[in-house]
């Protein structure tokens, strides 16, 4: 219901803006998909010279991506709407990932080659450049560059429940910069922070770590090899995982040029939302791994499956974007995709998966994050639930976003 609700948001907010807007010229069948184009000249650029830390590489796809579904807006033809996402996305890469700049030149000389020449190219190859350099004028110092979002944290003294760096590495705790980053659309990082965590004493709290003790456990003879398999799969960035996830919906979508960019840039602003909303939460309640709470239960030399990120376990990170994905997703494409679609994993070499819809791939992820031993399903369930709550945050908020 909450997907429907902000998709009809949405989709209302875009009607009204055409309301009384003179007809689109028309145009000529693009011969290029420039919008799958761009899209993994994007991916590719992100890949091979993208920043360190995760929410730095979604916001480089957002700028690059709302720019050009901004200079959508207003009748246009065909030319001109392809030209502007040229522009757009063109100029951001080689703004925010300079060492990509040879490929993203070769990538801009090949689609506009395929698009005519003319008035219509020339303005809106001008209208993208202006509306990206305008964008990241405007999004310039917002706590989102890798030292920014790894900022120095102290850890509290030892005590039950309080994070504590986690075994094997005890590595420094990071993205706690990321809870005072400026958002997109959020009014603060903490607009939607979810309720606390179970308290240490309840039952589902001990029922949690109960689960993750016996399933996640480096050694478990109670974890199935099918178990496992998900755990690893999933274990990589969810900025990895769901690029072919969005990519599918991309290439599947009936709707126009314009609404296709669109789903794009909604999608990773409200990934950025959602991931500082994560930090957010995270950092306000310093909820300790399951790792040191099995350890300080009497079990000293448990390990988990995988190794334990470097940061609190409430809300889990993963189902956050999880969350998310699936809210813009459902809401901009619908509950299901028009034919099944298959991904890799960057912790699963040569494994792929395929799916039917975006709701499984989050089911999978609450189990996988348990399975892995580095997350309580409560943390992973607050996750999604934070997710989509950021997400339909962002489509009622679209019109906005969209108008610059």
């Amino acid at each position: 219901m909450l997907a429907k609700r902000a998709g009809a948001v949405l989709l209302s907010t875009l009607a009204v803006t055409a309301v009384g807007a003179a007809a689109p010229a028309a145009a000529s069948a693009a011969t290029t998909d420039s919008v799958l184009a761009w899209y993994d000249t994007t991916a590719a650029a992100v890949a091979a010279g993208g920043a360190t830390t995760q929410v730095t590489n979604s916001r480089t796809w957002a700028i690059g991506w709302l720019a050009a579904a901004r200079a959508q807006n207003g009748p246009h033809s065909t030319a001109y709407r392809r030209a502007a996402l040229a522009g757009a996305v063109h100029q951001t890469l080689i703004t925010l990932i300079p060492a990509q700049a040879a490929a993203a030149d070769a990538a801009l000389a090949a689609d506009l080659a395929t698009i005519p020449d003319g008035r219509a190219e020339t303005e809106g190859l001008a209208a993208g450049r202006k509306e990206a350099t305008d964008l990241l004028a405007e999004r310039a110092d917002d706590g989102l560059d890798p030292a920014s979002v790894n900022a120095p944290y102290t850890v509290p003294a030892a005590a039950p429940g309080i994070w504590q760096p986690t075994p094997p590495a005890y590595a420094p705790a990071t993205q706690y910069g990321n809870r005072v980053a400026r958002p997109f659309a959020l009014r603060s990082a903490g607009q939607y922070r979810p309720a606390p965590p179970p308290a240490l004493d309840s039952a589902r709290y001990r029922r949690d770590i109960a689960e993750v003790k016996a399933y996640g456990a480096v050694d478990s003879t109670v974890r199935t090899q099918a178990q496992t398999d998900t755990a690893t799969f999933w274990l990589g960035s969810s900025f990895v995982l769901y690029t072919p996830i969005l990519r599918a919906a991309v290439e599947q979508s009936r709707g126009s040029l314009a609404d296709r960019i669109r789903l794009v840039a909604l999608f990773h602003v409200a990934s950025v939302d959602t991931q500082i909303a994560t930090s957010d939460a995270k950092y306000a309640y310093q909820l300790w791994r399951p790792v040191t709470a099995i350890r300080a239960g009497g079990d000293a030399d448990w390990l988990p499956l995988h190794a334990t990120p470097a940061h609190p376990d409430y809300p889990s990170g993963h189902n956050t974007y999880s969350g998310s994905a699936e809210q813009i997703l459902t809401a901009l494409f619908g509950p299901r995709a028009r034919s099944p679609y298959t991904i890799p994993s960057p912790s699963a070499p040569g494994v792929t998966r395929t799916y039917t819809d975006w709701h499984v791939p989050s089911l999978e992820n609450v189990d996988a994050r348990v399975w892995s031993g580095i997350h309580s399903r409560s943390a992973d369930e607050a996750g999604i639930a934070l997710g989509k709550a950021v997400a339909a945050h962002t489509l009622r908020n679209a019109g906005r976003l969209l108008a610059g």
